[in-house]
């Protein structure tokens, strides 16, 4: 199926896409560098726009009932299997990532749309005789207006973290998707109309800085979820709560795998270069430090030879942007200076008949200090860094001595030394050989430490609590009933 792209992105603002005369920036492809569209630069007036269409569009979605707001979901959901070819040819083009890659985005977004129409089997209000006579009752309700702040590096899935969960709960929504991936969050908008979604409940504003600040600052916003750098989740955090709204921030993460001796060489080897090159490492749950405990040396040969099989343009996607092409390359050979010692370079990678695109190919460093800072810093990128350990004691030590705290895992055929890292390890989400921890609904996504601010998850159970706040009832009929304090 051929992809056709506008060569104008607008906002989606009461069920329409519009554009007011204003700055644009374009769009390139990182599979080749071209320009494939651009967008918009919103200010603080489309975001004032589109919240007052979001507000005219609460009263009546909200007084809808659960099972009313899931049918447009379930609707919603079929489209995306319906469309998943189109949808997966999107992410490829704005963000590069693999064929393969991008359709698991959408199924994963699938999932996602399906634990959102679960809900009215998950939230039941509770009711509770307390005193003879009166009862008391809790129901979940909408906050209003929400918004929600995506990055460029799943364009598809993470506004499914947050968009369906919110919507079904009741609230209307303002999305702002990354300036560098906002084609995919547009033709999500198509098929919420097609699926019968009222106009004004889903609203896209387009652009940067500007359109983050003023969804934080904006009054009659309620809450705001953000996803991205550690750097800017905790500005949004500070920003947002400091006008009184909720908010949740996933920022970045320094992913340490700790691999012990007894590890099975073919799975741990598998995992570890699947978990640092997948989505070309663009992803916050990319292993990022492999602790390698007493003698690994068969293991990450292993790795080696695995990484090998990894080829840009092939299995292999491209790095979003020539600018991070150029940090991540800097971060390599600033780990050679310092002593490190490169086993597979990815640097200079180029994809013939795509020279103009941006890729780096699978990089593997060894000898490796936890003072470097390809230890330290969130590189983002197809790279992992070995840093050698005497005992499963100093490789905790040195997974705890990370100042985030999204994922770790540990490679090992023994389950005592597996709890010992799960007990100690410093994260959010741990593996026991697994690559990529990242829990499946109705289990929720989110870190600690400096890869997460706010309270609660993002995902699963936990976003309940985000998007609905608590109302509680205490009725009595029977004027028979004792009199007692409730009276």
């Amino acid at each position: 199926m051929a992809i056709i792209v506008e060569p104008q992105v607008k906002n989606y603002i009461n069920g329409k896409f519009e554009i007011n005369n204003q700055d644009i920036m374009d769009i390139v492809s990182p599979l080749d560098g071209s320009i494939i569209s651009n967008l918009p630069l919103s200010t603080y007036q489309d975001v004032d726009i589109a919240v007052k269409s979001a507000i005219k569009a609460f009263p009546s979605w909200s007084s809808k009932t659960l099972k009313e707001r899931v049918q447009i979901f379930f609707r919603y959901r079929v489209l995306l299997e319906e469309n998943i070819d189109e949808l997966t040819k999107l992410i490829q083009l704005e963000n590069g990532k693999t064929y393969a890659e991008a359709k698991a985005e959408i199924e994963k977004g699938i999932e996602l749309c399906e634990f959102a129409v679960s809900m009215p089997q998950i939230i039941v209000n509770e009711i509770q005789e307390v005193s003879r006579g009166v009862e008391c009752k809790i129901e979940r309700k909408p906050l209003g207006v929400v918004a929600s702040i995506t990055p460029f590096n799943f364009p598809n899935m993470v506004p499914h973290w947050t968009m369906p969960n919110a919507i079904v709960l009741g609230n209307t929504m303002i999305m702002k998707p990354s300036e560098l991936v906002p084609l995919s969050v547009t033709r999500m908008a198509e098929l919420l109309k097609e699926a019968g979604l009222p106009d004004g409940v889903f609203n896209i504003v387009n652009g940067g800085k500007e359109v983050v600040e003023a969804i934080c600052d904006h009054p009659d916003i309620e809450a705001v979820s953000f996803v991205g750098s550690t750097k800017v989740a905790k500005i949004v955090y500070k920003r947002a709560t400091s006008n009184l709204k909720r908010c949740v921030a996933l920022g970045g993460a320094k992913n340490h795998l700790i691999v012990l001796p007894d590890a099975n060489p073919e799975m741990t080897a598998n995992n570890v270069v699947a978990s640092m090159a997948g989505c070309a490492g663009q992803r916050c749950m990319a292993a990022s430090v492999m602790v390698g405990v007493d003698k690994v040396q068969h293991i990450i040969d292993k790795m080696v030879e695995e990484g090998k099989k990894m080829v840009p343009g092939e299995n292999l996607g491209a790095i979003i942007s020539a600018e991070a092409k150029l940090r991540i390359e800097k971060y390599i050979t600033e780990a050679e200076k310092n002593g490190a010692k490169i086993l597979l370079d990815g640097r200079d990678a180029t994809v013939k008949g795509k020279e103009g695109g941006y890729y780096v190919g699978p990089t593997i460093i060894d000898q490796v200090t936890a003072d470097m800072s390809v230890a330290r810093e969130e590189i983002f990128g197809p790279v992992i860094s070995i840093i050698r350990a005497k005992n499963i004691e100093e490789a905790i030590e040195i997974e705890n001595g990370s100042e985030y705290g999204n994922a770790a895992a540990v490679f090992t055929q023994s389950g005592g030394l597996a709890k010992q890292v799960i007990e100690k390890a410093s994260a959010g989400m741990i593996g026991v050989n697994i690559g990529v921890p990242v829990p499946r609904e109705p289990f929720s996504f989110g870190g600690w430490n400096e890869s997460k601010f706010g309270i609660g998850d993002i995902t699963g159970r936990s976003s309940i609590e985000f998007w609905t706040q608590n109302k509680k009832t205490t009725t009595k009929w029977n004027p028979q009933a004792q009199t007692n304090w409730m009276s």
